[in-house]
């Protein structure tokens, strides 16, 4: 009788794919935490049809209350009066001489108080971006 031999199974394991997969996810998550703009004051945005592509760097928060608030890049927001936002968007205007201004204004303010910052950034030849709110599709 002829009895074959079994083959014997090597126990050793391939970590190649493993350390491809988890190389991709660093990736992943990595480019997708730069695109996140974090906005932890609540603003109700106005609702408009258009969104443009433009990166800001720079953001000014007015909430529903009149405080105002400004963030540069990814940073957190930090409470500003109206005197301090010109010298806030000039520092920020020497980090980055290129910036986008994203002006995020609660839709109840009253208009005045967008055209101040809109006259602030024209006096410093900023690039103003109006944040507005995606169109809600039904």
């Amino acid at each position: 009788m002829a009895l074959k031999r079994r083959q014997k199974i090597s126990p050793s394991f391939s970590m190649s794919s493993m350390t491809d997969l988890i190389f991709l996810l660093l990736i992943f998550f990595m480019i997708t935490s730069t695109m996140v703009s974090p906005n932890a004051i609540k603003v109700l945005l106005p609702q408009g049809s258009e969104q443009t592509s433009a990166k800001p760097m720079a953001r000014v928060i007015i909430d529903k209350d009149l405080n105002y608030y400004g963030a540069f890049g990814n940073e957190d927001e930090m409470p500003l009066t109206m005197d301090e936002l010109t010298p806030f968007l000039q520092e920020c205007a020497q980090k980055e001489p290129e910036m986008y201004v994203a002006l995020y204004a609660d839709e109840s303010i009253p208009y005045r108080e967008i055209v101040r910052v809109l006259n602030i950034a024209n006096e410093n030849h900023f690039k103003m971006v109006l944040a507005t709110r995606r169109p809600d599709k039904n």
